[in-house]
């Protein structure tokens, strides 16, 4: 049997490279869809409380719980994905590391001094309207998070942002901090689907508004409570894609 040409050898081999570069989606418009994504959530959920639920205060009133919904979408979710995706970037995989540490860092800072504020808006308008604290599953599973959340920045700021932590100590912790960084931003989402339909069970009551009934705010919010989740997904999957990953500074495809 003949040899097969030089032309033909590489056909045959390339075709599963061509398909796989034809599938294959860039990082950075891959990431502009995703905050885009992002910010259609916060738009939403802003409009879902300024048009729906009557719109913001510190009073302690209803109003006042609105910014809970506002402030854990916009911090525990779309900025704490920002924080996650930094060192997916291609620019972080060469030079120094330490600005790209810190803008990780603060990041996930900014979305931890958000859902405080979050937790605190919710509990000042229980406090005030005599609703017992910390009753249902999602105060639970949320109040869990934001603890985890915690637990996860003082960590990873005395692992790899103090300049006297051994290299030894960064290496073990590092798929520690990678693991729960991921499994936070799911529970993130959970926190916040569940507290979606928790607030609209209890808001929509009456005969021509009732949840089952499925009036315009139910469709506005379940749709938001799916965007978020779209959302949180295609991050997690934007974590494990192996070729978005930053190379290890001690591997042959380093670029360090």
């Amino acid at each position: 049997m003949a040899a097969p040409s030089d032309e033909e050898g590489a056909v045959g081999p390339r075709c599963p490279h061509r398909s796989t570069a034809m599938l294959d989606v860039p990082f950075l418009p891959f990431c502009a869809f995703l905050g885009t994504l992002g910010l259609l959530c916060v738009a939403m959920v802003g409009t879902w409380c300024q048009h729906w639920r009557g719109g913001f205060s510190l009073d302690g009133s209803s109003r006042t719980f609105n910014w809970h919904p506002v402030l854990m979408v916009t911090g525990l979710v779309v900025l704490y994905g920002a924080a996650a995706l930094v060192y997916r970037i291609p620019n972080t995989w060469s030079g120094p590391k330490l600005p790209w540490k810190v803008l990780h860092g603060s990041l996930a800072l900014g979305a931890f001094i958000l859902t405080v504020l979050g937790l605190a808006a919710v509990f000042r308008f229980h406090n005030s309207q005599g609703t017992p604290n910390m009753y249902s599953l999602h105060s639970w599973m949320g109040l869990a998070t934001v603890l985890l959340f915690s637990c996860q920045w003082v960590a990873g700021f005395g692992a790899f942002l103090l300049p006297w932590a051994p290299t030894w100590l960064q290496a073990l912790y590092k798929p520690i901090h990678v693991f729960f960084g991921s499994t936070i931003l799911l529970l993130s989402v959970a926190s916040c689907a569940s507290g979606i339909n928790e607030k609209l069970f209890f808001s929509l009551k009456n005969g021509t508004m009732q949840y089952k009934l499925l009036p315009a705010e139910a469709v506005f919010a379940n749709t938001l409570g799916l965007l978020i989740l779209i959302f949180g997904v295609l991050v997690v999957a934007a974590l494990a894609r192996p070729s978005w990953k930053r190379p290890d500074s001690d591997s042959p495809d380093s670029h360090q």
